[in-house]
């Protein structure tokens, strides 16, 4: 199963935290919002379709991230987990631990946002970026 949401840049991402990786349906952006790398989503956890959801709440689920903006292409590999409500109206975190919240899409991923490549980094503090972030469940 694959799905994806399109996204767009703003000046203030750093995308240097060490253990997640966010989107966001909002378009305001502060420094402080260091694991954000793309605002203005389509979707946020509350919009993906149930069967999405379904396959995202097992434990068994492996899960492929692939963040594409212009010619680069970021890859990062979750899990899928039981607790997950999916419930957040705004956001979308995968994480590299096990917490699990409303904005929380995948836990036990092997990357965060501080390992995006800085020349996609670049790009995306340019608000006219657009990037796919795409969703494969296995």
């Amino acid at each position: 199963m694959r799905f994806e949401i399109k996204f767009s840049g703003h000046e203030n991402i750093r995308s240097n935290h060490q253990k997640t990786i966010e989107i966001t349906k909002e378009s305001h952006l502060t420094p402080q919002g260091d694991c954000i790398i793309g605002v203005g989503a389509n979707y946020a956890c509350a919009d993906l379709p149930q069967d999405l959801k379904d396959k995202l709440k097992q434990s068994d689920s492996n899960i492929t991230f692939s963040i594409d903006v212009g010619k680069y292409s970021f890859t990062v590999h979750g899990k899928g987990h039981p607790d997950l409500t999916l419930t957040h109206t705004e956001d979308i975190v995968i994480r590299k631990s096990d917490f699990v919240c409303p904005r929380t899409l995948s836990v036990k991923c092997d990357k965060a946002s501080d390992l995006l490549p800085r020349e996609m980094v670049s790009l995306l503090q340019d608000p006219k970026t657009k990037g796919t972030f795409t969703i494969t469940v296995d």
